[in-house]
């Protein structure tokens, strides 16, 4: 640091609520509250967190102390599964999976040829993700270079760290969305070049899913993660029984539908699987093994009627699980409905969400999804200061609701169940409140 360079300090003051450990078996993990807590950044990164009045007196002179009291801060959410090109064909009537690509994914993605567009639609998906408190998410672009580029640029202007990748598909798609194993390769690996590890932005490698890729274009995949190890890797798995049942008709020689991605290398660290209903355990084994994660998306789940994911038999593997909103397939940006929807989803197959469960999945839970959690998902000293403020007395019920809860636990189920947009006050990357 020069002579005269100043540290940035600032200091927040609100309760605070963060996850500090992994979930136990039962699916709850540790963490840590204060209910007038004060969470201090230097230069956008957490350097401490506790009790306020403690640790006020202890602030140096030049920190800017802003004032949240009556919200709950808590670390950005983390949404593991997107299409931002999807953004406006979301709430789109009546189809399930397959006939949803053809009727409306794939006309609205052809759009994306345009630079213009793309960049419009960027700007407004990142504007709605940051409304909504979601500080990170793993995104799907189109087939086009320039609807990455334009993401990229966009999410690089709010200094957000955003992961995403050209979609690869070199069959089963219209001509006009249509590249080779070849050009996907080419095209992937030079805009690795271009964007990865730029400011906070990452790449995945992104085949869109194995019915709509040769095994040469899968290959190819496999040799990009080889050839760039600190990249992800994002696709679909086993989300619809006839999605499932066109899988093994093309690659018959594979024992499951994730078997396809493994014979070429794509399970393994940093690779996020969205949807994983039809799978079995010896699937759930090798994911966990491998170290690949879940991304759970249920209100694009049970809009296209596609199924219930079982998260009790994903905890028993061990496997890592992050939560999905899935737009346009889903039905909303915030991750506090996608929450709602996954307690619904859980107990719809018998099993248990609980309001801290869900919680962590959108936060800690989706960091160690993106193997992120050296960067994200609490407020551990070091850490990069994405937070949320949530209000719980955003809407008259919520407000009624809160007043009649009696623990943390039921403060955070009823923001859980009833929340929304509207229930973030603020948003935040790097301590820079963002407008939205």
């Amino acid at each position: 640091m020069r002579p005269n360079e100043t540290k940035r300090i600032d200091a927040f003051r609100a309760s605070l609520f963060h996850f500090i450990g992994d979930p136990l078996e039962n699916g709850e993990a540790a963490h840590e509250y204060f209910e007038d807590g004060l969470l201090v950044l230097v230069d956008g990164v957490v350097d401490a967190i506790g009790d306020a009045r403690t640790m006020l007196p202890t602030l140096p002179q030049q920190a800017d102390v802003v004032d949240h009291r009556g919200k709950l801060i808590v670390p950005g959410f983390i949404d593991t599964h997107v299409h931002y090109p999807q953004t406006d064909i979301i709430a789109s009537d009546g189809e399930q999976l397959l006939e949803w690509l053809d009727r409306y994914t794939y006309p609205a993605e052809r759009r994306f040829a345009d630079p213009a567009h793309a960049r419009e639609v960027a700007d407004f998906f990142l504007t709605e993700m940051l409304r909504n408190g979601t500080t990170t998410a793993m995104v799907f672009a189109t087939v086009h270079p320039q609807s990455v580029d334009a993401f990229f640029d966009a999410a690089c202007a709010r200094g957000a760290r955003m992961i995403a990748g050209k979609c690869m598909m070199d069959r089963n798609c219209p001509d006009y969305l249509r590249d080779t194993a070849e050009s996907s390769y080419d095209t992937s690996k030079a805009l690795i070049a271009r964007w990865h590890g730029r400011d906070r932005l990452l790449y995945a490698v992104t085949p869109r899913f194995a019915p709509a890729c040769s095994e040469r274009q899968l290959q190819l995949a496999g040799q990009l993660l080889d050839e760039h190890s600190s990249v992800h890797l994002q696709t679909h798995v086993a989300e619809n029984p006839a999605e499932v049942a066109w899988a093994a008709g093309l690659f018959p020689s594979s024992r499951s539908y994730l078997d396809v991605y493994d014979r070429f290398g794509l399970v393994r660290e940093r690779a996020v699987y969205a949807h994983c209903i039809y799978v079995d355990d010896i699937d759930r084994a090798r994911m966990a093994s491998a170290g690949a994660a879940m991304a759970f998306c249920p209100t694009s789940n049970l809009f296209l009627g596609s199924g219930l994911f079982d998260i009790d038999a994903a905890r028993r593997h061990g496997v890592r699980i992050g939560l999905g909103t899935d737009v346009g397939g889903g039905t909303s940006f915030s991750m506090l409905r996608t929450q709602a929807e996954a307690y619904k989803v859980v107990q719809l197959a018998g099993g248990r969400l609980s309001a801290f469960s869900a919680l962590y999945h959108a936060t800690l839970g989706g960091a160690r999804a993106l193997y992120l959690d050296d960067k994200i998902g609490n407020f551990q000293r070091g850490k990069e200061g994405d937070f949320a403020v949530l209000d719980p007395a955003a809407t008259p019920l919520l407000a009624r609701r809160m007043e009649r809860a009696s623990t943390l636990q039921e403060r955070l189920f009823a923001i859980t169940m009833l929340g929304d947009d509207r229930s973030v006050a603020a948003t935040y990357l790097m301590g820079r409140r963002q407008s939205v």
